[in-house]
């Protein structure tokens, strides 16, 4: 078979055998001043009160789904129709759990007493706005989030439901939404901090101070490991469009138009007074090799797999950002 009809076929490379210790170190690149620059230029923008909730897949018709959300209890569920529900999680009566109650005909009914709420609310209840955009289900805090709201989230552009399959891994750490973005935002630590899953990795561009919206982006060329000495190589972009998200979008390669994206949630705080934050990170892949349509034919077998990968990262950044987060706390961060 001829090498490009077989390129076409397989995405797989075989890289070019590397050893961790001797790579090319990337820490002059990742300068602090750069990362910290982009991270308060991503915290300036925008988010309008919206917050990530769950994965879309996580409301299910029939019962209810319970979640902290910047210290405020929530309960969340779907009505017939398909529209999700979003009020304070504690029932107005005497305070139960509505996240452990019943839906039934198309109402939370609390378990305590059988007090039934709907959408339109109760005297001392009242729903929150909520978007549920395909993949996750935002809400909105208006209180919590002290801006100015927006109608609807600033939910990135995406590959065409149709042609893409998807899958949502959430993990929780403590620290802030900030120190999951500043991770995100540092691209540089990828194939020193996680060989298993990136190979090669080159910063080709970074934004620097003063640099426009639409040029305020971190690109990179890398090979996703597979198996062994094969991977996958791409030329893919990370950008903030608000606050708590960052998305990698795959510019050039297999996966063309592919997206992950990592939405940082504020939960609350612990018993011990230290904040904790969700990392909800959505994989919205997309392809047009043959290949991938039969992959979307047995999507449960495949969104495992995903999964898997996300949390396998987020393990790692997880523990870094819990230490960022201390650093910082306890005044020890490098200026």
């Amino acid at each position: 078979m001829p090498g490009d009809m077989l390129s076409r076929r397989l995405p797989l490379r075989r890289l070019p055998k590397t050893e961790w210790e001797r790579q090319e170190p990337s820490w002059r690149g990742a300068r602090p001043g750069l990362i910290e620059g982009a991270l308060k230029r991503a915290l300036a923008r925008p988010s309008g009160n919206w917050f990530v909730l769950a994965a879309s897949t996580q409301i299910r018709p029939g019962r209810p789904f319970g979640r902290m959300v910047a210290g405020t209890e929530l309960v969340a569920w779907r009505t017939r129709d398909g529209a999700v529900h979003v009020a304070p999680g504690a029932c107005p009566h005497l305070g139960a759990p509505l996240c452990r109650g019943a839906v039934h005909q198309d109402r939370l009914v609390c378990r305590w007493h059988g007090l039934s709420l709907g959408p339109e609310g109760f005297p001392g209840w009242s729903p929150f706005p909520a978007h549920d955009d395909g993949v996750l289900v935002w809400v909105r805090l208006d209180a919590a989030g002290g801006e100015e709201p927006l109608p609807a989230p600033v939910v990135p552009e995406r590959p065409e439901t149709v042609r893409a399959l998807a899958a949502v891994e959430t993990l929780a750490g403590r620290c802030e939404p900030e120190d999951v973005v500043a991770n995100r935002l540092d691209p540089w630590h990828g194939s020193w901090f996680h060989p298993y899953s990136f190979v090669d990795l080159r910063v080709v561009e970074a934004p620097e101070e003063g640099v426009a919206d639409s040029a305020d982006r971190f690109v990179v060329d890398v090979s996703f490991r597979v198996a062994g000495r094969f991977g996958v190589p791409v030329r893919a972009e990370f950008r903030c469009p608000e606050p708590r998200t960052v998305v990698m979008r795959i510019l050039r390669g297999e996966g063309t138009g592919s997206v992950v994206e990592t939405h940082a949630t504020p939960l609350g705080v612990d018993r011990q007074g230290v904040p904790r934050t969700a990392v909800v990170e959505a994989t919205i892949a997309a392809s047009d090799r043959p290949g991938f349509t039969a992959a979307r034919r047995v999507a449960p077998l495949v969104r495992p797999v995903m999964r898997f990968a996300a949390r396998r990262l987020w393990r790692d950044d997880l523990a870094y950002a819990e230490r960022r987060y201390v650093l910082r706390s306890s005044g020890r961060w490098p200026s």
